[in-house]
């Protein structure tokens, strides 16, 4: 037994501090200490995963830890453990393959199976590729897949009359389009988190449909941004819906925007998760790629366009991806349990977790909508309280981007939804940049972080929506 110690290597606090959370230990500066313990130690052996996905697909992540029977192997395996996770909601999987120590490959099998700290990701994922069985293999390195990434082009398609519509968790947007211009956009309030009913949903894009057709002359084409995993345009799992009843689910929503295609005239249809068409988005309006797009919503949706401006088929569900290892981290109680994960940091979640702390009571009779109205409106009006939370959430990115940079080629950033709106945005930005110039110094002038103009920050994925069905 190596009985060398160190600090404790995944709690290391932060030089820039969120001035609302004294607790917060960000993931970057952990990984950070962790690699540079290892290197020191001399005794660092690989740690790799390889993650299938559908089509014989593997998507490849590397790194070093600690050797079984080092002091610091606890943390060796929590810190493989949370990098896991992150992998699984980055790119997604059903099936790992890990090269490692054998205690950490033990110990990622024992939290992932039934009853273990991780059956809400195994679960979900276990529905996602449709799987009897959440599976981690150990294997030696001549038996480790090659990684064989696909990516293929979306979207870009301006010709003709189109509709996008965005299904949010406090509004729906939507816009008309014609040969790429927008010539009508609005957004309704609506609640589909807590409806059961599906007639709800459907009613609800029917009659922004409807809103938008008012000012086309016809009808090519419909395109949908929406919060979710969407395979062949069906919906396979979404937060959206999650009080629908499976029975009810599978005989309506499943089917939601197909239904609605050919309500509409048959029309071609393309469904997309709401953070691939951010990234579409950013794409789109700055002409450059790869990006990476942070809608801080509802939730946190993100997506990824390539450097051939491609999508990669990885989930991007860094809502549920970890940020902040603090033991004291908030947890995500709604969904998976965990703490310190990316719905609690960016998005309208984080500014109502915020607000007692900046001293503003909000009435808890109010929609999680209606509360961040609340702080933004505040701020509009001059008073100060709300400036530590938006300065805390800009901490948050700026560490959360330097820690993307680990598993995504990261250059550019587009950063949009209504936490972004008003004042709040230009902050978040400003913050975002101090923290990386301050701890990620070599990043800072390589990622380009972007906030459209208001208009685009609100309805820009609607737009970009538009353009993601093909005319035959």
């Amino acid at each position: 037994m190596d009985n060398t110690k160190t600090l404790n290597l995944l709690q290391i606090e932060p030089g820039v501090k969120p001035p609302l959370d004294p607790v917060f230990r960000p993931a970057y500066l952990a990984h950070r200490a962790f690699a540079a313990a290892v290197q020191k130690s001399g005794q660092g052996v690989p740690l790799k995963f390889a993650l299938e996905r559908s089509g014989g697909q593997f998507s490849v992540f590397s790194t070093q830890t600690f050797p079984d029977g080092h002091a610091e192997f606890l943390q060796a395996r929590r810190l493989a453990e949370r990098i896991l996770k992150f992998l699984l909601w980055q790119r997604g999987s059903g099936k790992i393959y890990v090269l490692g120590p054998q205690g950490v490959v033990d110990h990622l099998k024992k939290v992932y199976a039934p009853g273990g700290e991780r059956v809400f990701d195994a679960d979900f994922m276990k529905g996602v590729y449709e799987k009897n069985n959440f599976e981690i293999i150990g294997v030696p390195e001549k038996d480790f897949p090659k990684a064989t990434e696909v990516s293929s082009p979306v979207g870009r398609h301006l010709e003709g009359c189109r509709i996008g519509f965005d299904a949010g968790g406090s509004d729906r947007k939507v816009a008309a389009v014609i040969d790429g211009k927008e010539v009508f956009s609005c957004e309704v309030v609506w609640e589909p988190k807590l409806q059961s009913d599906p007639n709800y949903h459907f009613n609800g894009v029917d009659d922004s449909i409807r809103r938008a057709m008012e000012h086309l002359p016809r009808l090519d084409a419909i395109g949908v941004s929406s919060a979710g995993i969407f395979i062949d345009n069906k919906t396979r799992v979404a937060s959206l819906f999650r009080k629908v009843p499976t029975d009810l689910f599978e005989k309506h929503i499943k089917n939601l925007y197909l239904d609605i295609a050919k309500k509409w005239g048959n029309v071609p249809v393309e469904v997309a998760n709401d953070g691939d068409v951010t990234a579409l988005a950013g794409a789109m309006s700055l002409n450059v790629q790869p990006v990476l797009g942070i809608a801080m919503g509802t939730s946190q949706a993100v997506g990824y366009v390539d450097e051939k401006g491609h999508i990669t088929g990885w989930l991007n569900e860094l809502a549920f991806a970890p940020v902040d290892y603090s033991d004291n981290a908030p947890v995500d109680v709604e969904w998976s349990g965990d703490k310190g994960t990316g719905v609690q940091y960016f998005s309208q979640d984080a500014v109502i977790r915020l607000a007692p702390k900046a001293g503003i009571e909000l009435d808890p009779k109010l929609s999680p909508g209606d509360k961040l109205k609340v702080v933004q409106n505040l701020l509009k009006s001059g008073d100060k309280r709300p400036l530590g939370i938006f300065e805390s959430i800009g901490v948050y990115l700026g560490y959360a981007l330097a820690q993307y940079a680990e598993f995504y080629n990261l250059q550019n950033v587009l950063i949009l939804g209504r936490v972004t709106s008003g004042e709040g945005g230009t902050i978040i930005l400003e913050n975002a940049q101090k923290v990386l110039k301050a701890e990620a110094s070599h990043l800072s002038d390589k990622i380009k972080i972007n906030l459209p103009d208001e208009a685009s920050r609100r309805v820009g994925q609607a737009i970009a929506a538009a353009s993601l069905p093909a005319i035959h």
